[in-house]
């Protein structure tokens, strides 16, 4: 019998991750895309942890290819790593 992926645990945003927002109010379905980049770009190794865990691979790189928020070096980084 396969085995079920467990739920990704919830996570606490960090304020400096979104700095021009209240983390309290950001929903993780809801703003998904705006998450993602935040995390590709500035985040930490529980952040982007629970990002692989939470997020399809297949928005992962939808979000790289069109994203005007992400920066040359850090879409190339995370295409080869969206990849692997």
């Amino acid at each position: 019998m396969p085995s079920k992926k467990s739920p990704p645990k919830t996570i606490r945003f960090r304020q400096a991750l979104f700095w021009d927002v209240d983390p309290k109010t950001i929903d993780p379905k809801k703003h998904a895309r705006y998450i993602i980049e935040r995390i590709m770009d500035l985040g930490n190794d529980d952040e982007v942890r629970w990002m692989w865990q939470t997020y399809p691979k297949r928005l992962f790189k939808e979000i790289i290819i069109r994203s005007r928020a992400l920066r040359p070096g850090v879409k190339n980084l995370w295409h080869i790593l969206s990849h692997q």
